[in-house]
């Protein structure tokens, strides 16, 4: 049955079978007051579509369409929908609903809502779909989300661009922003990947002074064509020695932490400033001491995505200094899927991905 009453998309049908995507239609959630769907133009491939497919993270319902870094058009609006029209050009990322009423959401914190809904993977509690729908993401011919995640795209920004924005771009440029980096600070970007090549970029435009820690020498030129001012590899013996106490904040993208000598990278905080994960690997982070906190005050934290305002500023920004990422594109099908998903867990993109070509594979 064709839109509006079903969706179609590249689902995987169970966990660690990571390549093998099939095309199926789903059901989307009943449509709201406050309900905007998108007929889907491009998708980017995030890494937490690899984490979740591979069964990495955990268990996840299947059938399941992956996908949170989504550019389409909006073909129908809730009769209570205030900011969108159809036609316009949107956006939707990692989060697509959260009740709105909380402290946090109240607080422009939403990211953090307790009853918030994943774009894939998550059940819709009752005040929100009284079936308890199940969402689906971005590999799909369309994605209804509330009007609050709809984000516009400003015109500025290309739609294979402005796809990986909307959850990498934003999960790195939260805790920049909530971090006050800017013109006098200094930031350490640990690992030149999808999320690192974004928080270099984020920084610099900024005004902070960034320096990227890789254990990949030949990212270097990268690395400085991207925005960054020093490039360290953490593969030399005694790297963090000459940097004790540099940073105001060590951005940790890499998903790689479980192996990480940890103390190095609280060395070269300055005093009460924070070693921030945001790459979370699959295995748990090696053991720690309190006593490693004490030479410097450091401290470790994590963020999830961020918020409605942060994202709106972000793409505010990337449209004004014409920020471009890099960004390689696939045609979405069975087998565009599954090579992005495959190269992903190799590490053979230089950055990101984005899913393209849908109006091709859907005919809608």
């Amino acid at each position: 049955m064709p839109y509006p009453d079903e969706f179609e998309g590249f689902m995987i049908d169970e966990l660690g079978e990571h390549t093998k995507f099939k095309r199926r239609t789903f059901k989307p959630k009943v449509f709201g007051d406050h309900d905007v769907d998108i007929q889907i133009e491009c998708c980017g491939v995030c890494g937490s579509d690899v984490h979740t497919v591979t069964g990495g993270w955990g268990d996840a319902p299947t059938p399941l369409c992956v996908g949170h870094e989504i550019i389409g058009k909006a073909v129908k609006v809730g009769s209570k929908v205030a900011d969108v029209r159809p036609g316009d050009r949107v956006g939707v990322g990692a989060q697509i609903w959260s009740c709105l009423r909380c402290q946090q959401c109240e607080g422009d914190n939403e990211n953090y809502c307790p009853k918030m809904v994943d774009t894939y993977g998550a059940p819709y509690p009752p005040e929100a779909d009284p079936h308890g729908t199940v969402s689906q993401g971005g590999y799909s011919s369309h994605i209804r989300a509330h009007e609050y995640f709809v984000f516009p795209i400003p015109d500025a920004i290309p739609s294979h661009m402005a796809a990986p924005m909307l959850c990498a771009g934003l999960t790195v440029w939260s805790p920049l922003v909530r971090a006050g980096i800017g013109p006098g600070k200094k930031v350490a970007v640990a690992g030149l990947g999808g999320l690192g090549h974004f928080a270099v970029l984020w920084a610099a435009a900024l005004g902070a002074e960034v320096t990227v820690l890789s254990h990949s020498p030949r990212k270097e030129a990268d690395a400085r064509q991207l925005g960054a001012a020093q490039f360290v590899s953490t593969a030399a013996e005694g790297w963090a020695g000459p940097l004790a106490f540099a940073f105001d904040l060590v951005l940790n993208t890499a998903d790689a932490t479980d192996r990480f000598a940890i103390g190095d990278y609280l060395s070269v905080l300055k005093v009460g400033c924070q070693f921030h994960q945001v790459g979370l690997p699959d295995k748990a982070l090696p053991r720690l001491k309190p006593q490693m906190f004490m030479a410097n005050g450091s401290s470790i934290g994590a963020s999830h995505i961020g918020s409605r305002p942060e994202c709106l500023a972000m793409l505010r920004l990337a449209a004004e200094k014409k920020l471009t990422p890099r960004v390689e594109t696939l045609p979405v099908s069975e087998k565009g899927c599954a090579e992005a998903i495959e190269r992903v867990v190799k590490g053979d993109v230089r950055y990101r991905f984005t899913l393209v070509d849908y109006d091709k594979a859907f005919k809608v």
